[in-house]
């Protein structure tokens, strides 16, 4: 039985985990669960799986350093999840990593770490899933440092569904959040649904790729397709993609997330009926509209703690923007104001990283537009 620390446990990833725990009791136990707010949620899950709970600011990292586990499953929001992630790191447990923040952020910092430690880092998103399900040949060799998850890769392309506004003929400067938080395929927390709004998400996975799979920027790709069927695809030198399918569903990549190298069975909602599906449309992302896209790469090609500053400029925007704050299209520029303010600093350094982001943090909450 695999034993389990929940971080996160009462957001959206976090309740699609317990659903996951719930169909396989004999193979996951949840020992430890925390939780930043919701305490009675936490509490709740906490009896329910017979698990300690923690709950509060610091929760995720006392979580971690008071249980032992063979894997933290991370879905904390923002750059929380990073010194809990690096602390299961630190203790020799596998990382079962859901916040994308934390390699946006901090990604030369983590997966050095994660490195050195002989841990293995397995993503939770279904774009990165998708990818790590398609190189199973290279992660079989790759995770313990045997070999590299880049082997015979050509390109990796990123699927998006575009968001609510894919199609929108009106001025984007009017959308409400409302409008915002109503996503056509799947059902996430407020933070990263926004985000997918403004394709800030898909900036953020090219980031979590480039540092999960070793694959230069370049070489990541990222095509629009609205059904939300193909997560991702590998391109292979030999002119070979492979790509991996499935319902939008989260329990999907958690569960392979919770179980690789294996696998095991899944309710029916798992299964892909192609039939049902229809026609499976691609397009170019349109990066005029949706400049997020353009801002990620501008950041990673600054290097250092550019990435720090993009998620934390980020992360206060999308709040401003929710509270009515700032329009949907100042997201943007919001964020690059902050990329222009902040300077670059040493992005494996931990104290340049939360001093970036401190001060990000600071120069986007002063904003105006």
């Amino acid at each position: 039985m695999k034993r389990i620390v929940l971080l996160g446990a009462t957001g959206s990833i976090g309740r699609s985990a317990c659903d996951v725990v719930r169909s396989h009791p004999d193979d996951f136990r949840i020992v430890a669960l925390s939780a930043y707010c919701r305490e009675t949620a936490a509490l709740a899950l906490a009896q329910e799986f017979g698990a300690r709970a923690y709950v509060g600011e610091g929760a995720a990292a006392r979580a971690v350093a008071e249980n032992d586990a063979d894997i933290v499953l991370v879905a904390t929001v923002g750059l929380s999840g990073l010194e809990p992630t690096l602390a299961a790191i630190d203790r020799g447990t596998a990382v079962a990593l859901a916040t994308k923040e934390v390699l946006v952020a901090a990604g030369g910092l983590v997966t050095a770490r994660a490195r050195a430690n002989g841990v293995d880092l397995l993503p939770v998103d279904s774009e990165h899933s998708a990818i790590f399900q398609c190189l199973q040949e290279n992660a079989q060799q790759g995770m313990k440092g045997r070999g590299s998850l880049a082997r015979d890769v050509s390109r990796l392309t990123l699927t998006a569904s575009g968001g609510p506004f894919l199609d929108s003929p009106e001025d984007l400067d009017g959308i409400t959040p409302e409008q915002a938080l109503a996503h056509p395929s799947w059902r996430m927390g407020p933070k990263v649904t926004v985000d997918s709004a403004t394709m800030m998400n898909k900036g953020f996975e090219m980031l979590e790729a480039r540092w999960l799979f070793d694959v230069p920027l370049d070489k990541i790709d990222v095509v629009v397709h609205p059904q939300s069927i193909v997560h991702s695809l590998v391109s292979f030198t030999d002119g070979s993609t492979l790509a991996q399918l499935a319902p939008p569903d989260m329990r999907v990549p958690i569960q392979y997330a919770l179980t690789w190298p294996g696998r095991l069975d899944a309710p029916e909602r798992a299964r892909l009926d192609l039939a049902a599906c229809g026609c499976l449309s691609f397009r170019a992302p349109d990066e005029i509209r949706f400049p997020c896209l353009r801002l990620a790469r501008e950041a990673a090609r600054c290097g250092g703690t550019a990435t720090t500053v993009l998620s934390a400029a980020d992360e206060i925007a999308v709040k401003r923007f929710l509270a009515g704050d700032i329009r949907f299209t100042d997201i943007p520029r919001l964020v690059a104001n902050a990329l222009e303010e902040v300077p670059c600093a040493d992005g494996t350094c931990l104290e340049a990283i939360l001093a970036a982001d401190r001060l990000a943090r600071e120069t986007a909450q002063s904003w105006h537009a």
